[in-house]
C-alpha cells in the first residue's frame, strides 16, 4: 500500500496491520459495536479512522466479512450508499451501516 505525504512533506505512520484474522476480530469488535449502539449512520472507514484501528491481514476481504459477521449476530442493518471519506478510495460509493436495538441492549 503506497502513502501519499502529508501537505507538509511529511510522511504519516501508516496504521498497523494484523498478523492473524481472530486477533484482529478481537481488537476491532468492541469499536464496531460501540458506533452501532450510538443508533447514527456510519461507514467502516469512520469507524476505522476514530479508533485508529488495525488493517486485518486481507483488507480486501476482512473488512466486509467484519460487517457481515455483525449484521448477522444483529448489531448492524445497512443503511444506504454515501461517498467514501478514506482518501485512497477517491469519494467512491460505500454501504453505510446502522446500529440496531440489540447493539444498543448490548452496550448499555
Amino acid at each position: 500500500m503506497s502513502v501519499q505525504p502529508a501537505l507538509d512533506g511529511s510522511i504519516p505512520n501508516p496504521p498497523a496491520q494484523a498478523d492473524d484474522y481472530e486477533t484482529w476480530l478481537d481488537e476491532v469488535w468492541p469499536a464496531f459495536v460501540k458506533a452501532a449502539a450510538t443508533g447514527r449512520t456510519f461507514t467502516t472507514y469512520e469507524v476505522v479512522d476514530a479508533n485508529r484501528l488495525p488493517q486485518p491481514p486481507n483488507p480486501q476481504a476482512h473488512w466486509g466479512r467484519l460487517m457481515t459477521l455483525l449484521k448477522d449476530q444483529g448489531y448492524i442493518r445497512t443503511a444506504g450508499w454515501a461517498c467514501s471519506t478514506r482518501p485512497t478510495t477517491h469519494h467512491s460509493g460505500v454501504r453505510t451501516w446502522r446500529g440496531t436495538a440489540a447493539a444498543r441492549r448490548e452496550a448499555a
